[in-house]
């Protein structure tokens, strides 16, 4: 059978996977599972195009991966045939421990369990399986390998994963000026010292990149909108979770009231295997056919909740620059209680308070994004840059919100 297959990307036109390693990985279930996780949960409640999932991204940033290897070893960097392939097996596999609806559930069912922590988990469990053959996969996916350019392409400021998702997700968005200029920035690459660098003349183009990637942030990735709609899944699944292990009837699929009845922390993943063989059976169609049901559960808040999120009845956010005070939240959840006729904490529960943050480029952090100048000196962007933008873009911005039923206005 030929594994070296050719697929047709709407982002890139025709892709290749050139190695049968990386063909039966893609084959494997637990690949496969991305198919059915959306890449930008609900945020198709806004933007209607944003249908496309971590199977098109995981297959998209190897892609990207391929044309930086290629970039480098034209530049006369050494990479070997191996070292290749397990570039593109880390960046193929980054996202395979993501569970459903974007990063929802990561905080509502599971306590602190990262999903970079569960892509490694199934990548031990994937090198079991194939023979041995992931190990070196895995060292460049930790940062344990001794060339570290390697770990940053795929995960850094500027790695794979990035520019792929920006390119993606402004393609299926809609939005034009979210692009990051992937194919420059990648023609720039260059490695100094087993790290990896851009050329001097592409300092503008991370200019570009990053105030795409702020862009992207604040007009989908934390768009109100969007933001209502994830904090009201994260709610609902609280919720179902708090009454689950009350001893509530709360209906659902196998895989999802397994999570639902217990607390599952990263060392419950650790020292039973079960527990990672319940998770890779989770996916969007769980949540989505749960909620579904509970639009006629007897607790009142949580088929509240359901009903509106599924008619897209969404909550009422209201964005600041600073925390709302304690009196306002407490007149919010008067009128809830009286609205609704709930108890005053069944009534908090259906008032949701949180903070946005977005930071473009953090310049103090151990993975910068470096220059290479023309005299041969590697520096931070922001010292190669004669634009405030970069500087700019290194500042964090917050905001925070407050989310309610409109019903009570």
């Amino acid at each position: 059978m030929n594994k070296k297959k050719i697929f047709n990307d709407p982002v890139y036109g025709f892709v290749t996977v050139p190695t049968e390693l990386l063909f039966d990985l893609i084959e494997h279930p637990y690949f496969q599972r991305l198919r059915r996780i959306q890449q930008l949960g609900l945020t198709n409640f806004v933007y209607p195009g944003a249908l496309h999932t971590r199977f098109h991204h995981a297959l998209g940033a190897m892609h990207l991966m391929q044309l930086a290897l290629r970039t480098l070893k034209d530049k006369g960097v050494k990479i070997s045939a191996a070292e290749g392939e397990a570039a593109q097996i880390a960046i193929l596999l980054h996202d395979i421990g993501h569970g459903p609806l974007s990063h929802a559930l990561e905080t509502s069912i599971f306590q602190d369990v990262p999903h970079e922590q569960l892509s490694l988990y199934l990548m031990e469990r994937l090198n079991e399986q194939f023979g041995g053959r992931l190990g070196l996969a895995m060292q460049m996916f930790q940062g344990s390998y001794g060339r570290e350019f390697f770990h940053q392409l795929v995960s850094s400021q500027l790695d794979m994963d990035r520019l792929d998702y920006l390119n993606r997700d402004s393609f299926y968005t809609g939005v034009a000026e979210g692009r990051p200029g992937a194919d420059r920035l990648i023609k720039m690459l260059q490695v100094v010292d087993e790290r990896l660098v851009l050329e001097e003349k592409a300092v503008y183009s991370v200019e570009n990149f990053l105030v795409s990637r702020r862009l992207m942030y604040w007009q989908v990735y934390l768009h109100k909108t969007v933001t209502s709609a994830e904090q009201m899944v994260i709610r609902i699944m609280q919720r179902a979770r708090d009454l689950a292990r009350a001893g509530v009837a709360v209906p659902g699929s196998t895989c999802l009231t397994f999570f639902l009845g217990r607390a599952v922390t990263l060392a419950d993943f650790e020292t039973n295997p079960d527990i990672l063989s319940h998770f890779v059976e989770l996916d969007d169609t769980d949540v989505w056919s749960a909620i579904k049901s509970w639009k006629s559960h007897p607790d009142k808040v949580l088929s509240f909740l359901a009903k509106s999120l599924i008619n897209r009845q969404l909550f009422k956010i209201v964005v600041s620059p600073e925390p709302h005070d304690e009196e306002f939240q407490l007149g919010i959840v008067e009128l809830i209680a009286e609205h609704f006729r709930l108890a005053p904490e069944e009534a908090r529960e259906l008032m949701i308070t949180g903070r946005l943050s977005n930071t473009a480029y953090d310049a103090g952090s151990n993975e910068t994004i470096n220059i290479l100048t023309k005299l041969g000196k590697v520096v931070n962007v922001t010292e190669a840059s004669d634009l405030p933008n970069i500087q700019a873009l290194s500042q964090k911005v917050q905001k925070f919100y407050i989310c309610y039923p409109k019903e009570i206005l």
